[in-house]
Parts: C-alpha cells; structure tokens; sequence
C-alpha cells in the first residue's frame, strides 16, 4: 500500500510542477514517519524514498537503531525542539528544521562543533500568527528576527538552508495559498540580505491536505504522512 501510495503521490507532484512551470526534481518528498514503526519506514525506502521527519527526539530515538542501516537515508527534526534536547537532536539528526530561536540555534551550534559536525536548519515560521504554534514572527521586523539574522551568520557548525512552516488548517486546500506566497516572500526578502551563511534555497511547505497548493506557489520540500503511511496508529 505504501509503495503505491507514493506513486500516486509522484503523480501529484508531477502535475503540480507542470501547472507551475517547475521541475518536479527541485520539489523533495519527505516522509512524515512520526508515530509508524521502523517496518514502514523500510517500506516507504524500498519505494525510492530517502528523506523523512520526525517530530519527537525521544521517539526517534527508540526508532533508529532499527533504520541505522538504511543507505543514503536523511531524518529530520520537524517538531518543536526544547533546548534541554538540543544536543540529543544534533546527534540523532541529520538536519533540523524547526529552528525557531536564538538561544536554541547557539545551543544547537554548540552541540554540533562538539561533534565535529555542520548542521543543516530550516527556520520555522508562525506563518498564521497562531497562539497554538510554534515558529517565527511572520515578520522581518520582530526583534526576534533581527537578533536571529544579526547573530546566525556567527554559528559556523549550523548550515541555514531556508524556511518552514505549518499554515493554518482550512477545509479548502486553497485557503493555505496566501500563507504559502507569504512564505515566499519572506525568504526572497532574507535573500535580498545576502547575509553569509544563509542559503534559503528551501521553503519547506504543504503536507498531506494542501501539498499541491504549496508545490505551485514555490514549496521545494513538502511533509507528507497519511498520504503515504494511512491513517497514524492510536495513542
């Protein structure tokens, strides 16, 4: 099922890219592996896949002695990260993108100049002001994100390679547009800085609901779950 799922979902891609005018090469599918045994994770990666996220470190960490032989394979950290488990991350991952602070981006850096490492980041954005979330002011004029652009160029063990964010749910798929363009244009803006460093060259955006709404306003990475894996097990 996973297999076949995953073409389908190649399919979509495809044809999101075409209505765009992109290359469907430059858009990256990720597995959204949180909560499925290493079993489908194997499953997914005899599909051809080779990118997943994970949301909880503690998780992951029960997972990956049973995926640490997989070839070629790349685990992200998409969930909130609490400093305290910063060091634990850099260890387990091989990028984290859910980088939303200065404090967490120093001890991540640390963390990762202990393990003779550079460390690839997204910076998650609260794209929708929401309470509830995580991330960024959706804002370059929030204080947070000047400190942020000011002092990052200065963690030379972490590689900024875009952005990341979950826009609010809406029925309609459509509705994720605006917030997915306003993503867009925040990183044209951080390019404009040309700050060193800071590549932006990813806008990690659009999931199982609204990932071909992403994939046409500009999304290189989208997360998908329950359209490759099926519905998540019960807590």
């Amino acid at each position: 099922m996973i297999a076949e799922n995953i073409e389908r979902i190649r399919e979509r891609i495809h044809a999101a890219a075409g209505r765009s005018g992109r290359d469907p090469n430059d858009i990256t599918l990720m597995a959204v592996s949180k909560t499925f045994p290493a079993s489908a994770v194997r499953e997914a990666y005899d599909a051809g896949l080779r990118v997943f996220g994970e949301n909880r470190v503690q998780e992951f960490a029960g997972k990956v002695v049973e995926v640490q032989d997989l070839k070629d394979v790349r685990f992200h950290l998409i969930g909130h990260l609490q400093s305290n488990k910063a060091t634990k991350a850099v260890e387990l991952f091989n990028a984290v993108d859910s980088v939303a602070s200065l404090r967490l981006a120093s001890k991540m850096n640390a963390a990762a100049e202990e393990f003779g490492e550079t460390l690839d980041v997204l910076l998650e954005v609260n794209i929708g002001s929401e309470a509830a979330k995580a991330g960024l002011a959706a804002d370059l004029a929030d204080a947070e994100w000047e400190n942020l652009l000011q002092e990052l160029p200065k963690l030379t063990n972490l590689r900024v390679r875009g952005l990341m964010c979950i826009p609010p749910h809406t029925e309609d798929p459509a509705g994720a547009r605006p917030y997915f363009r306003k993503m867009r244009a925040l990183r044209d803006q951080i390019i404009a800085m040309k700050l060193p460093t800071i590549q932006m060259t990813m806008l990690s955006m659009g999931m199982s609901h609204d990932f071909e709404v992403a994939i046409e306003e500009g999304s290189t990475c989208v997360r998908l779950g329950t359209a490759i894996f099926g519905e998540r097990p019960k807590a």
